[in-house]
């Protein structure tokens, strides 16, 4: 138990970890996201910033007297040395003019050993777009100084509307990779294709970010614009999200291409102080979980004691308590055998009361046969005649009737139940009780289903139960007319039933329960003991069937008896 309980904590201890961790590091790479769209925000404005300070120059430079009369074919002396002051004031690489065919015939540094002029750049593509009316902007590296630089140019164009020449300014960019580099930042700057053009690392200018095609390579060839440069790919790859991985390290990559010339500032952010300052939080996050867990183990093992304490205490007074419910079970069981006592002498009162009750209702209903009886005797030896033996016949039959009921009622029988057919068991009982239909002129209406309604029971029984309700519905209607008897049997949601309807007085006031207990009749004293329904009851109960009665529509009643089928009956039993 120990040792599942150490590897439990152990798990708990490392799941805590992982997910302070996890959390932190999420939190903390959010923040350095959120400080590299800062820092990228500002170096885009500072690019921006860089490209647009002199797009104005060449536009005034073009319109210059000074520029305009050399383009014209003037002296170009004049003109280099007001280049030149242009130049050192603003700061610019160089200032040059150059014919309509491209040739430099006035230059900021001529004189100098890296003099544009007597150079011919009309395969740039700024002196292509000047000449034709717009404003030239290209970067590449100088095809005479071999120093990258932006170039910005600008038509000159005579009074006449004649296109003397072009105006060009070359500006150094690469005071924007230091002020990078000076900051420790990774930051850099790609063209349209891909290409870094400026970046904080020395090793990432002119290489690609992904590889050039032939189209593209031919292009650049064209325009001299990276010459010497072989244009490798750089050695970086870009993740999921915000992440990539350059020179085999895994940064946070932020990018922006809202710049001109379709071009792209990328800046990639360390993850290391979103490491670090996570492995802090997480072991902040433990140290603090684990006081937190010290201060709680010490108050559970204060609850302890003093739930041990209090289990002492607890066990004494059940103890005692122990003792007393001894005592208290022992009277019980006393108890339990007086009143085991008083029920069995209840029911021996009972079953007296309900003897006694039996013996007068027999007593009642065998008198009046038995004083028959004894007047055609009397009659019989006065008069000599043996006419009184068929009164004594019916006689003797109704006195064996009512024993007949009373045995049933007072032993249902024990039986074993096999297979019946309700609509044969039915045939049969109607059959018994042909006689008295025939004698009461009763219309019969016939209702069985053809197929077998097979129940588990005792044949003889059922067909009791049938003769039961038949006669008692023959005996109600005997001052009633019409004589409609219905008898049907039927099967449906693993039951089988039968109903058997009269045209008789009905129910009345009384419940199906009322009229099935013993001695319980509507018929006059004499015709019955009103033992049938109680002794149906007792045979349906022994079967797992139900009986139910209402009254039937435009006068009489219907008696309903539902038992089981048989395969309904077998599963119950399984």
């Amino acid at each position: 138990m120990t040792v599942t309980r150490t590897i439990l904590f152990s798990l708990l201890f490392l799941a805590f970890a992982s997910g302070a961790y996890v959390l932190s590091s999420r939190y903390f790479r959010s923040e350095e996201v959120t400080r590299a769209e800062g820092r990228l925000s500002l170096y885009r404005s500072t690019v921006v910033a860089e490209l647009d300070r002199f797009s104005h120059l060449t536009f005034v430079l073009a319109r210059d007297p000074f520029v305009m009369e050399t383009a014209s074919g003037g002296p170009t002396a004049p003109l280099d040395g007001r280049l030149a002051s242009f130049a050192s004031q603003s700061g610019l690489d160089a200032i040059y003019l150059m014919d309509f065919e491209g040739l430099t015939i006035s230059a900021s540094n001529a004189g100098s050993a890296s003099s544009f002029v007597g150079q011919n750049y009309s395969f740039r593509p700024y002196f292509q777009e000047a000449m034709e009316g717009g404003q030239g902007r290209f970067y590449g590296i100088g095809a005479t100084t071999g120093l990258p630089g932006y170039f910005i140019a600008d038509s000159v164009v005579s009074d006449l509307g004649e296109a003397l020449g072009v105006i060009a300014i070359k500006i150094d960019l690469t005071r924007l990779e230091n002020s990078w580099r000076e900051g420790g930042e990774q930051v850099l700057l790609t063209n349209a294709d891909g290409v870094v053009l400026l970046a904080s690392n020395p090793d990432w200018r002119y290489r690609t970010l992904t590889p050039l095609d032939a189209d593209q390579r031919a292009a650049i060839a064209e325009t001299r614009q990276f010459p010497g440069q072989p244009l490798d790919p750089l050695d970086w790859r870009e993740g999921q999200g915000d992440s990539a991985v350059i020179a085999g390290g895994e940064v946070i990559h932020l990018a922006t291409d809202d710049l001109p010339h379709g071009w792209q500032l990328h800046y990639f952010a360390s993850t290391d102080p979103v490491t670090t300052r996570s492995w802090l939080a997480t072991v902040l996050a433990v140290v603090i979980a684990g006081g937190v867990a010290l201060v709680f183990l010490m108050r559970r093992n204060a609850q302890t004691q003093a739930a041990l304490r209090a289990l002492e205490t607890e066990e004494a007074e059940l103890r005692r308590a122990h003792d007393l419910l001894a005592v208290e079970i022992e009277d019980r069981r006393a108890a339990e055998r007086r009143l085991s006592r008083t029920r069995d002498e209840l029911a021996r009162a009972s079953r007296l009361a309900a003897l006694g009750q039996l013996a007068a209702s027999v007593t009642h209903e065998l008198g009046q046969p038995i004083t028959a009886m004894r007047n055609h005797l009397a009659a019989a030896e006065i008069g000599g005649s043996d006419r009184a033996l068929p009164q004594l016949t019916g006689l003797v039959e109704r006195m064996e009737g009512i024993t007949r009921q009373l045995k049933f009622f007072a032993n249902p029988g024990e039986d074993a139940l096999k297979p019946v057919d309700l609509g044969q068991a039915m045939r049969e009982a109607l059959k018994l009780v042909a006689p008295n239909i025939e004698a009461l002129q009763i219309n019969l209406v016939e209702e069985i289903e053809p197929a077998p309604v097979t129940v588990q029971g005792n044949a003889l029984r059922i067909e009791q139960v049938m003769v039961n309700l038949l006669r008692n519905a023959m005996d109600a209607m005997e001052d009633s007319t019409p004589r409609d008897l219905t008898v049907r049997v039927g099967a449906d949601a693993g039951t089988g039933w039968f109903e058997v309807a009269d045209r008789g007085h009905g129910l009345g006031q009384s419940s199906l329960p009322e009229l099935q207990e013993p001695f319980v009749t509507s018929r006059e004293s004499g015709q019955g003991m009103g033992l049938g329904l109680a002794i149906s009851a007792g045979i349906v109960k022994e079967h797992h069937g139900a009986m139910t009665a209402r009254n039937r529509d435009g006068g009489g009643a219907v008696f309903r008896v539902d038992i089981p089928l048989a395969d309904t009956a077998k599963e119950a039993a399984e």
